[in-house]
């Protein structure tokens, strides 16, 4: 059985990023990331997180190459004015944030919220 879990942050605190990042961390130890579908869906002012030169960006790489997907909300993005060429290179972009977290739910992904 796959390991299904979608991680949501919604706020501009890299505390919460760094957590998240922990958790994914810890659950591919558990569980090798070829049995895990993870996903992190950032909407509101946690898509500032994700803009380049950040302190967790090559976690987020490392991440990123190991299978995790970083979703962002096209939605937050235009409404603070970041460009796709300011954001870290592994990351999506999504039509809107609470979409793709109701589309993940829906599809069997676990929710978890640091």
């Amino acid at each position: 059985m796959e390991t299904k879990v979608v991680f949501h942050l919604d706020e501009d605190d890299g505390a919460r990023l760094t957590l998240a990042l922990n958790n994914i961390e810890n659950l591919y130890k558990e569980v090798p990331p070829d049995q895990a579908d993870v996903r992190m869906v950032a909407n509101g002012r946690a898509v500032r997180l994700f803009v380049a030169g950040q302190t967790e960006a090559e976690r987020i790489s490392r991440l990123s190459a190991a299978g995790a997907h970083f979703l962002l909300c096209r939605n937050s993005l235009g409404g603070l004015s970041i460009p796709r060429e300011s954001l870290l290179g592994p990351c999506e972009i999504v039509p809107a944030g609470i979409l793709e977290l109701v589309r993940l739910q829906h599809a069997g992904f676990a929710y978890v919220k640091p």
